[in-house]
């Protein structure tokens, strides 16, 4: 029998060969079919199985009838079998637990089912999505099932049950649907706030992701959270939506500074206070509560106070926290510096850390493998950064050992002694520790991992990390300069940020003593005796001045120029009820104060200065009478027309630029106590003291400045 063919065999798509023509001699063994009924004639059986090879390997072995004589058979050599990659244990274990998760939710009964969601009617919902890296929205359109009525509300807010289904769904399977809970305000508010809620959450989410990356003995995950707006319904209501956390629902601390001695842990005020070194001192998330470490409904006090609703505080916020933070073993471990508190602030937390050790002890299960990754920035050693010598701080060493748990973990609070506001502008005191600081930095570099833990599966928020996500998590890393909560590490800091000229103002940390003072004077702190009214006596006043002392070394204006009035017994409008005994050392360190605040631009402090340089009243021991320092800042006051470096001015020009021009212009009629005498400046003083005079309505004093001036020409003459 001939072959059938239309073409040559190069380009054929296919050939029609006779079974006899070709003949196949496998390698394998003969076996022989059970489900043939028909005897195999005993000369077919001594032969090989005779099959038909695919027509591209006839070609590649060069099998045709017409290339090789039937009679001769064609041995195909066996196929290279290949070789099973070899999988890493990490990545067995992932998948033996990705199977594990499946079974269980597979397995697990439906919380839900009782409540027969699937009855309701479908809706379509447009969901608001915020991407907290890129600070932008999107949005698409899910289908939901949701409950008429609420089941469950708090102070704000009211509860619904939801499920929602996947857009990667093939089915319209609403038992395999996921739980949600939509929550919205029982009081009717602003549209705004839902989307400043969402991006709250998802800001203090990014944040959470940044305390894993330290390596934390315990990671911690912020639940992601959406928006729906129903545009079928009147009105076009919104819903904030988040997956179903089922556990024991606690709250750690609160947006007050209110902390649960009952179920005291570690890791929630550790990430509080990692937020606020980490971000500069620009924020700090607070109000943790949820299931474990999977934490929703979180609060962020930013230093501005103006984002994330009402519930940011400001720097009032922050010092709320800090008064009720004491420092724990994890704290220590990321090498996070304690907030300074006076030695009474230091034992009413006694009984914290106490509750702290016993807790540890008896039901901690969290222990410190030793790998945690200290807060430093990434780009220091690269760069540079003078913020080098402040984050490597030797109270906790790089590289240390395991921590037990049982050790001890009281809080060890540095409080310097008292000393001049100006010393940080001589000598470095510091330098010998920052050296050493320095030297053992260079033998260190910092290594960072990517771990990303989702708070629901991908398929439910649609929520992927792609390699662009990931380029963007780690420029947000790099961005972020940590700064210490200790105030001598701060002052280092603004020595060494003095060559930008700025004195005073931009320490967040100093904001915060202040307002800890401000609630110190206004008996926040102080023991609440039933409806009692606060005396005056119940205030601790030792604590409040403390940290105004702290806020003034950190540059805050109002602080130093409420101590130099304090301490010189003036008036001043911060902790009018606080007082300072009248000794010839506090005149001095009032004075010092006053001078900070003069060169800070402070109106008020310049005028003090020239009148005591002018008469020597007030200027205590270590200072005497210099009419060239009084006209330098009888100068300066006149010329203070703009703000000063905290961005205010004095406006209240009691003492008006004309009066001050006629007291520098005296001055310089007379001579004397260093100062030349020069009467053509004073006359030409008092004829610009004139002239303002005139344009004040102030006639009769004008008139009496251009006598005077005429005066002082005439002593020119002479």
């Amino acid at each position: 029998m001939s072959s059938v063919s239309s073409a040559s065999d190069m380009e054929e798509d296919c050939i029609l060969l006779p079974l006899t023509e070709i003949e196949v001699v496998e390698e394998e063994e003969e076996s022989t079919s059970s489900d043939s009924a028909e005897e195999i004639p005993s000369s077919v059986s001594k032969q090989r199985r005779v099959s038909l090879a695919s027509i591209r390997r006839q070609r590649k072995l060069g099998t045709l009838a017409s290339l090789r004589p039937a009679s001769q058979p064609i041995s195909i050599p066996a196929r290279e079998q290949r070789q099973t990659p070899v999988v890493s244990i990490p990545v067995k274990n992932w998948r033996i637990a990705i199977q594990k998760a499946r079974e269980f939710v597979k397995n697990s009964p439906n919380a839900w089912q009782k409540f027969g969601l699937e009855k309701h009617a479908t809706e379509k919902a447009t969901r608001h999505r915020y991407n907290a890296l890129r600070k932008s929205w999107s949005e698409d359109t899910v289908l939901v099932k949701m409950e008429d009525e609420p089941f469950d509300h708090g102070a704000m807010r009211e509860c619904f049950r939801l499920k929602k289904l996947s857009n990667f769904s093939r089915s319209l399977d609403w038992n395999r649907a996921s739980n949600y809970v939509a929550k919205r305000y029982i009081e009717k508010v602003e549209r705004d706030v839902y989307f400043e809620d969402v991006k709250l959450q998802m800001d203090a989410k990014l944040w959470g992701e940044e305390f894993n990356r330290h390596d934390p003995p315990k990671k911690v995950d912020i639940m992601q959270v959406v928006m729906l707006e129903f545009k079928d319904r009147p009105g076009s209501p919104l819903y904030h939506l988040e997956h179903f956390i089922e556990g024991k629902y606690i709250k750690y601390n609160s947006n007050s500074g209110f902390v649960e001695d009952e179920s005291l842990r570690c890791t929630p005020q550790a990430f509080s206070h990692f937020t606020f070194e980490r971000s500069s001192h620009n924020l700090i998330v607070v109000d943790i509560q949820g299931v474990g470490d999977l934490w929703t409904d979180p609060q962020i006090h930013t230093k501005e106070g103006t984002d994330y609703g009402d519930g940011n505080l400001g720097t009032k916020g922050m010092a709320l926290y800090f008064h009720s933070h004491a420092c724990n073993r994890i704290c220590k471990a990321l090498n996070l510096t304690p907030f300074d508190l006076s030695n009474t602030e230091i034992a009413s937390l006694e009984r914290a850390q106490f509750i702290q050790y016993v807790w540890f002890q008896t039901s901690s299960k969290t222990i410190l493998r030793g790998s945690e990754e200290i807060v430093i920035d990434p780009r220091l050693k690269n760069t540079g950064d003078i913020t080098l010598f402040l984050r490597q701080r030797s109270e906790s060493p790089r590289n240390s050992p395991r921590v037990s748990e049982s050790e001890d973990v009281a809080m060890s609070t540095s409080v310097s002694p008292p000393y001049s506001p100006i010393d940080f502008l001589d000598d470095d005191p510091f330098a010998a520790s920052l050296r050493r600081l320095r030297s053992d930095s260079e033998n260190s570099s910092v290594t960072r991992g990517r771990v990303r833990y989702d708070s629901e599966m991908s398929d439910c928020f649609d929520d992927t990390m792609s390699p662009e996500e990931e380029a963007e998590h780690e420029e947000f890393a790099r961005r972020q300069v940590s700064r210490p909560s200790c105030v001598t590490l701060e002052v280092n800091f603004r020595r060494m940020s003095l060559i930008q000229g700025q004195l005073t103002g931009g320490s967040v940390l100093g904001e915060v003593h202040l307002e800890m003072a401000k609630y110190h004077e206004n008996g926040r702190f102080a023991p609440q005796q039933g409806l009692n009214m606060l005396h005056q006596e119940e205030v601790d006043w030792d604590s409040a001045i403390f940290h105004l002392e702290k806020a003034a070394v950190c540059g805050v204006l109002e602080a130093i120029v409420a101590l130099a009035r304090m301490f010189l017994q003036l008036p001043h409008d911060v902790l009018e009820g606080a007082h300072v005994e009248n000794t010839e050392e506090n005149t001095n360190r009032g004075v010092d104060y006053m001078r900070m605040a003069a060169v800070a631009g402070d109106r008020s402090a310049m005028i003090y200065l020239a009148n005591g340089y002018h008469t020597g009243i007030g200027l205590g021991t270590e200072r005497e009478i210099d009419w060239v320092e009084a006209t330098r800042w009888y100068s300066q006051a006149v010329s203070q027309s703009g703000e000063d470096e905290e961005g205010c001015y004095d406006a209240t020009m009691e003492d008006p630029a004309y009066v001050l021009m006629a007291k520098e212009a005296e001055l310089y009629r007379q001579g004397g106590h260093g100062l030349e005498r020069d009467p053509e400046r004073a006359a030409e003083l008092y004829n610009e003291a004139a002239e303002l005079a005139m344009a004040a309505m102030k006639g009769r004093l004008a008139s009496k400045y251009f006598m005077i001036a005429e005066e002082c020409w005439g002593e020119m003459e002479e």
